[in-house]
């Protein structure tokens, strides 16, 4: 399995977002070449401000390998993370972030900052951009447009 591959899994997730009339982020995490863990954003459904797909997805993998620790897991993630989800990457030991596209907004990978890489915290995580960045954008505006 190759980036592009675990990046369309995250696409999906996003789609299942945007049918929900949630912002379309969709994220995966991987370990040992097998996902084990998918999300998309829940913030108006479950009235939540931190149900952001890459949250979501971190607990749930926290739940199924039994550990907060996800030292060997790369998550893979539609639109580059905010500074909470980066920050929770960080927590979690991620090992690699890949996103599709970037967030110059509200983008904590290289965007706008970089909390992933900062050397003043305790771990770093590998970042890799642009993977299916393409097909990442459009669902994104297309879903913005809709709403204007």
């Amino acid at each position: 399995m190759d980036d592009a591959f675990f990046m369309s899994e995250a696409l999906k997730e996003a789609e299942k977002a945007a049918a929900a009339a949630e912002v379309p982020i969709g994220c995966v995490i991987v370990k040992d070449g097998k996902i084990i863990a998918r999300a998309h954003n829940r913030t108006i459904r479950d009235n939540n401000p931190v149900a952001h797909a890459e949250i979501l997805a971190i607990q749930k993998a926290a739940k199924k390998l039994k550990n907060y620790r996800l030292t060997k897991c790369d998550i893979y993630v539609t639109i580059e993370p905010c500074a909470m989800c980066a920050g929770a990457m960080v927590w979690a030991r991620i090992k690699k972030v890949v996103y599709g596209a970037s967030d110059i907004k509200a983008g904590a990978c290289g965007s706008i900052f970089n909390v992933v890489q900062n050397k003043k915290l305790n771990h770093y995580v590998r970042v890799k951009s642009g993977i299916l960045e393409k097909n990442c954008s459009k669902i994104m505006r297309d879903f913005f447009k809709e709403k204007r």
